[in-house]
């Protein structure tokens, strides 16, 4: 029989609520979101940190769920998909996508409202080709990214009315 695995606890925010979490040290962020907390808006896909799909926002940056331990997240803000609408309202971002069709499937989605929340609060009205490079680590296979791009223009005159 094998040795039982360490535990020890972390206390962090999620959507702005705390949390003290029993985890294992190697825990996975997505792993203790989509597992221990029930945020499956955070999607599984490419494990090494390239595709953008497990994108949260922990202290206002975004992180790879996938790669980024939630030991790393003690005592930090971790912001999800499900804890960006405020109540009923939707986020700027996530109303641009909807009205610029900027997702097909929507598996890539989520993560990549979250990076473009990001970068419209560190950069309200980027370029084009300054939304393109911040968000060359999100993959998207379906939708090409022409819509992706006029929805984050669209959300960024959004958010400075």
């Amino acid at each position: 029989m094998a040795p039982p695995r360490p535990v020890m606890e972390v206390a962090l925010t999620v959507n702005g609520g705390p949390h003290v979490l029993s985890i294992e040290p190697c825990a996975l962020l997505i792993d203790t979101l989509r597992d221990q907390l029930g945020l499956t808006g955070t999607k599984r896909s490419c494990d090494v940190q390239v595709c953008g799909a497990c994108t949260v926002l922990v202290n206002g940056a975004p992180v790879s769920a996938c790669t980024y331990l939630t030991y790393e997240a003690r005592g930090k803000a971790v912001l999800t998909i499900e804890g960006l609408a405020r109540g009923d309202e939707v986020h700027p971002v996530q109303q641009a996508f909807i009205d610029h069709a900027a997702f097909q499937c929507g598996f890539c989605t989520p993560g990549m409202i979250l990076a473009a929340a990001a970068l419209l609060r560190e950069i309200p009205h980027p370029s084009v080709e300054a939304i393109a490079h911040y968000m060359r680590g999100n993959l998207c296979r379906c939708t090409g990214y022409t819509k992706i791009l006029e929805a984050i223009q669209a959300a960024s005159g959004a958010i400075a009315r």
